[in-house]
Parts: structure tokens; sequence; C-alpha cells
């Protein structure tokens, strides 16, 4: 995959285009950039070297161009993954199945279509490799990622990659959806992938891709409990019936108003853990 046949190598961001990562993976960036999008959706192409097929996973929002260039660029497609719920990520899925038949798996059974959902854990041989599902959760409940290895080299070797979805991100920190994220699920995530993706390259949902998984969990954990405590001493401050766009205006200074409305998010989900573990 990450062979250029003697061309020029493509750098991020490049639209409608396979752009090698690793070895296993590739990105297909579609062409949807915003403010909580960055350049754009990454749908994420995994395949061996010399596999007649590959797996897919994200195929992005409601962009039938965009399934279009994927099926032109990747071919037969033997099985599409959805990392979590966002329709960013999964309003695509009905415009590729039409023009691949390919089966979708995801956490959720209503994005699943011909398979059965993901199970925590569960070994995918597919594409010639051997993809593990990890549950990551907190930024949805139903997060997962994909670490992505040659078949038979053993869960035990290094993996290739690990592809993220959006609880990592290129850059920046992932908004916690205040609809069903958790901050602790979240830290217990980023523990999870410090200890298995240390030195692994992270394919994220939007944005460059990540040098190091590991480390990167590292320090978005350090920055979530950072935050925390910064919650904390806010509500300590304003009083304990504090709204959260109070906090979040306390604690964010000269940020757009658009962040602000993002942050918010997120401060509502860690005063609901602050609130389970004074319960």
């Amino acid at each position: 995959m990450a062979t250029t046949g003697g061309l020029a190598p493509i750098t991020f961001p490049a639209y409608e285009t396979l752009r090698p990562v690793t070895d296993l993976s590739g990105v297909i960036l579609c062409d949807n950039p915003s403010e909580m999008t960055f350049e754009g959706t990454n749908t994420v192409v995994l395949r061996a070297p010399g596999s007649p097929t590959a797996v897919v996973v994200d195929p992005g929002p409601d962009d039938r161009a965009h399934a279009e260039r994927i099926a032109a660029i990747v071919g037969e497609i033997e099985l599409v993954v959805v990392t979590h719920r966002h329709g960013d990520h999964t309003d695509g899925i009905d415009h590729l199945r039409a023009l691949t038949g390919a089966p979708v798996r995801a956490v959720q059974e209503r994005f699943c279509r011909d398979a059965e959902p993901l199970v925590d854990g569960e070994e995918i041989h597919s594409a010639g490799l051997d993809i593990i599902v990890l549950a990551t959760p907190g930024h949805t409940a139903d997060s997962v990622s994909l670490e992505v290895r040659p078949a038979g080299t053993g869960f035990t070797a290094p993996a290739d990659c690990v592809v993220l979805g959006d609880t990592i991100l290129g850059r920046d920190s992932t908004v916690l959806d205040s609809t069903d994220g958790d901050l602790g699920d979240y830290l217990g995530s980023m523990d999870l992938l410090a200890a298995r993706a240390d030195g692994v390259t992270g394919i994220p949902g939007h944005g460059p891709d990540v040098e190091n998984t590991g480390r990167a969990a590292q320090v978005l954990g350090r920055h979530r409990r950072d935050r925390l405590e910064q919650i904390v001493a806010a509500r300590d401050e304003l009083g304990r019936d504090a709204s959260a766009e109070a906090i979040t205006r306390h604690i964010y200074r000269d940020v757009t108003p658009f962040l602000l409305i993002v942050a918010e998010q997120s401060t509502v989900v860690a005063l609901r853990y602050l609130d389970r573990l004074d319960a």
C-alpha cells in the first residue's frame, strides 16, 4: 500500500485519491472540510500487498461522488467497517454498498448490512490481514479502533497501524459527544491505546496521520485529566450549580464562539463524570 510506483509521494491533504500511509493502509480524503471535520473525513483502505480485495473503513458523509471514487480506486471491497455512529462517517454507507455490494459491520446494528455487529476483542480476517477490534468508547459510546497486521504474523507482533476513528484526531483533542460520550470511558481508552500502540502509526478519522499512537494517547489522557482539574477549580470558584456554559467560558479564554460551543459538550460530559464520582 505504501509504494508509489516511482512517483512523488502523495502528501496530506489530497482529496479523492489514495494516499499511502503504511504498507497495509492508505487514506482517501473526502472533500467535506468544516470546522468539525478539519480538512475532511478520512476513508481508510486496508489491504495486504497482492490481495485482490480490500477492507474500507468509514465510507464518509452523504456524498455519492466520494463513494464512486472509493469504488473506482479500491476495486473489490471485501468488507466495510464503521468506527462510530456520526454521520460524517456513516451517511455514505448505502451509496458505497449500492456500488459494491460489500457487507458493512459496525457496533450498532442499524449501520450493519448483511453482517453482524462488531464485538470488542474479535479478530477479523480479511484482505490478507488480521484485524483486532478494540472498543475505545468516550467520543461516542460505540467508538472502536482497529489494530491491523499482516495475516498470520500473530497478534503479539507489533501492529502495522491502528485505525482510530475520532477517538484520536490528527491534531487537537476530540470532542466528547454530550449525548453518549463518557469521560471515564475516554480515559480508559487512552490508557488502552497508550499500552498497546506505542510506536504504532495511527490513522485518525480527521486530520493528518498520528506518528506514535501510544504517545498521543498518553498526551491526550494527561490533557483530559488536567482539564478535569480546571473544571473542578472553576466549579469551586463559580459554585456547584454553575452551568456547563459558565464553566466553559471561565476556562476557555480567547477562543471563537464555535469552539466554545464545541468545548461545552466536553464540559457537560466531564461534569457528569464528576457527579458520578461524588455519588
